[in-house]
């Protein structure tokens, strides 16, 4: 297994927490702050937003 992909070994499991939090709260989108983001650019905005969209998360992010 590679290095990357050890540093994200749990990140599905806690999409799933987060989407299971989210639905319990009756929140329909996860708002992330930007300056947060290791690859704060729009490429890794959009990469970040696509991966959990496919697990069905709907991001947005602060301003």
């Amino acid at each position: 297994m590679h290095r990357l992909q050890w540093d994200n070994a749990d990140i599905d499991k806690h999409i799933a927490t987060l989407k299971l939090a989210m639905a319990r709260e009756g929140v329909k989108e996860a708002v992330f702050d930007p300056t947060k983001l290791v690859q704060n650019n729009r490429s890794g905005r959009k990469m970040m937003q696509a991966y959990f969209r496919q697990l069905g998360v709907s991001v947005k992010f602060s301003t």
